[in-house]
């Protein structure tokens, strides 16, 4: 195969993707975007310095194949994880309720020192975290088989 990958590459397969540059933090965070999650899909295991994340990802890869197959989108529960991280901060985030659903916009990058930085993972309706790590280790691994989205549609920002 001759020239860069392209986005729909990866559609048949489960995605395992690490992030070790602001660059890669992009691809994760665009794949990322509308991914759906309760609070009690967040787990930062302290000891091991890691935040951990179950979320219910849009198929944004898969999205050119279902239109022009006329097939509804697709969902897939994924495992965001930040390694190397020394403090979770949270703002509009009730701890571990499992009632509330949470709407991932994105995720940033916030450099510090030698390396260090913050990564902000910003929620729909001014919910975040912000992950300070001690360097920028994040991936994202699809964990199931591919759903048909529940609301048989394609996420929409009206602009």
């Amino acid at each position: 195969m001759t020239g860069d990958a392209r986005f729909e590459d990866g559609a048949e397969q489960a995605l395992h993707l690490g992030a070790i540059s602001f660059e890669d933090l992009q691809v994760i965070s665009a794949l990322c975007q509308d991914a759906v999650l309760s609070a009690a899909d967040i787990r930062w295991d302290r000891p091991a310095r890691r935040l951990v994340l179950l979320l219910n990802r849009f198929r944004w890869e898969d999205r050119a194949a279902a239109e022009r197959e006329a097939r509804e989108p697709e969902r897939v529960r994924s495992l965001l994880v930040l390694g190397d991280v020394l403090k979770v901060a949270g703002q509009g985030i009730a701890r571990g309720d499992a009632d509330t659903v949470l709407s991932l916009l994105g995720l940033g990058w916030e450099p510090g020192e030698d390396g260090t930085g913050r990564v902000i993972l910003t929620f729909a309706g001014d919910g975040a975290i912000a992950a300070t790590v001690e360097c920028l280790d994040a991936s994202l691994r699809d964990v199931t088989r591919p759903y048909a989205a529940p609301s048989g549609k394609v996420p929409h920002h009206p602009e």
